[in-house]
């Protein structure tokens, strides 16, 4: 039977009401400050002409609080699938001009149905979060939503990876969202995320603050570790989505988008030899190196601005996705706190489950010291990085370039955790702890005899790391598989790399690990 004139024209009527979302005067406004509409938003996401919308006509019917004298296109949420680079990928986003993008039963089912049909179908999943929150006309309706949607992001955890994007508000509970996906990208302006807003902290603690202080891109990237990417507008969030996605496979039983050269081009790098300064005090940036072994200098760092004595991020050697994590010398010397552990501990177990190589690049003093960090529990968290390279069984290669002292060289992937290859520069020193303290320590009494106590130690500094730091007693006994010139370091480890693709290991029968959380 052909459709009549009638029923077509009343299909493209409601169309056009849905696509119109909060109509033109509140998609000015969002213009009008840099914003896109939600919309708008997929479409610069995805290839042109591939999405593909679910629930177009769904939204609220039951009367809830005068509710039903609203009209609600989409209830709020745009959700479908699309492709990006030839990929497909599901994902959502709010609408802010309708209801204020607030969630209530249908927004979450149509956020429920988007992550069901990712995890079903295999592929990643992007989230625009821009709401004011629960639809409170939907009561405790609107909490189970978002329980629905907190139960989803653990199923799908470890399966296909999930990027949220924050380009509005998102406050109370709808934080909770974001914070169980794996990465966070937030716009530093017209963005904010929080539990408690600054008027709610005064009235219940009596502190004054900002918006700026506990809500902004800024605060949660440098402060709190909330996210991982500050972008410069909304546009600017989705191409580091897309970025990150360059480096990452659909799923969990996918290898990572290698870009593997038939023939490996095996070559010296010169410029290495000069990173590491002769006074062994000094620092370096161990981004010079990073870029010195990715392919193209190409490195998407991860938390730049968060825990900055430790770097973590993607690249590529030799065509091969690998993660990178280097101690930092030019951040509190490259020792291991609180605040690093966690961002490297996470990381590692990201590229884990994700079928990503893990090189790590060593120049480590120890754990910091100090009375907080004890009391905070360094313990606990420096422990995660433990568990985190232990409980890793994809291709792990560390290379040590100067210092590794103590529990801090167990903690970044020593041949004791797991490292697979672990190569060492003639500049590394392996040691239960750096030279000047052991030698003041084993040799106290010869050193306070001395007729030159000063001369003395800096001698017996001298003798104790050519006698027990030496890169070549760790090799002599395995702990460094090979010392090689810091020149020849891509090469060894593109080589390695190669050799581990077809890496396959195994941990004994369980749900999962205890990690010290």
């Amino acid at each position: 039977m052909a459709i009549s004139k009638k029923l077509a024209d009343e299909l493209e009527q409601r169309r056009a009401i849905a696509l119109a979302g909060g109509g033109q005067k509140k998609a000015d406004e969002r213009h009008a400050k840099g914003r896109l509409t939600a919309r708008e938003r997929l479409d610069a996401l995805f290839s042109k002409g591939t999405f593909q919308e679910f629930g177009l006509h769904a939204k609220h019917r039951t009367r809830h609080f005068g509710m039903d004298k609203k009209d609600i296109p989409t209830d709020g949420v745009v959700v479908g699938t699309g492709f990006v680079d030839g990929r497909p990928v599901a994902a959502f986003s709010q609408d802010f001009g309708v209801v204020g993008g607030s969630l209530g039963e249908i927004h979450s089912k149509k956020i429920c149905h988007t992550l069901d049909h990712a995890v079903k179908a295999g592929i990643p999943v992007i989230g625009f979060n821009d709401s004011g929150g629960a639809r409170i006309q939907e009561g405790v309706g609107s909490l189970a939503g978002y329980g629905q949607v907190f139960y989803r992001n653990v199923q799908l955890s470890g399966v296909v990876p999930q990027i949220s994007i924050i380009a509005g508000p998102c406050a109370g509970g709808a934080a909770y969202s974001p914070a169980l996906t794996d990465f966070i990208i937030m716009t530093r302006e017209n963005a904010q995320m929080f539990i408690c807003g600054p008027e709610v902290i005064r009235s219940v603690t009596g502190e004054v603050t900002t918006m700026d202080e506990i809500g902004s891109a800024k605060a949660h990237a440098s402060i709190s570790g909330n996210i991982h990417f500050i972008a410069e507008s909304d546009e600017h969030a989705i191409a580091l989505a897309h970025r990150l996605l360059s480096f990452l496979p659909s799923n969990n039983m996918q290898d990572p988008p290698h870009k593997v050269e038939p023939d490996l081009s095996v070559v010296d790098i010169p410029a290495l030899d000069e990173i590491v300064p002769e006074d062994p005090k000094a620092p370096f940036d161990v981004r010079e190196v990073i870029k010195l072994l990715a392919d193209d200098a190409d490195f998407l760092e991860v938390q730049e601005l968060f825990a900055q004595n430790i770097v973590i991020g993607f690249g590529r050697i030799g065509g091969i996705v690998v993660g990178f994590v280097g101690n930092q010398p030019t951040v509190k010397a490259g020792t291991l706190d609180i605040d690093a552990s966690d961002k490297a501990a996470r990381f590692v177990r990201f590229c884990n489950v994700y079928n990503i190589p893990i090189v790590t690049l060593v120049d480590v003093p120890g754990f910091l010291p100090g009375v907080k960090q004890e009391q905070q529990g360094i313990i606990r968290h420096g422990a995660k990085m433990l568990f985190a390279y232990a409980s890793a069984t994809v291709p792990k290669i560390t290379v040590i370039m100067r210092k590794a002292y103590g529990g801090a060289y167990l903690a970044m992937c020593s041949e004791d955790m797991g490292a697979d290859r672990v190569i060492a520069w003639p500049t590394a020193e392996i040691a239960v702890m750096g030279a000047e303290g052991a030698a003041n320590i084993l040799y106290r009494k010869e050193i306070k005899e001395a007729e030159d106590p000063v001369a003395k130690s800096k001698e017996l500094i001298a003798e104790y790391r050519e006698e027990f730091a030496t890169p070549y007693l760790a090799a002599g006994e395995l702990m460094a598989h090979d010392v090689i010139q810091p020149r020849e370091t891509r090469s060894a480890v593109a080589l390695s790399l190669r050799g581990l693709m077809s890496k396959r290991e195994t941990r004994p029968p369980k749900k999962h690990g205890n990690i010290p959380l």
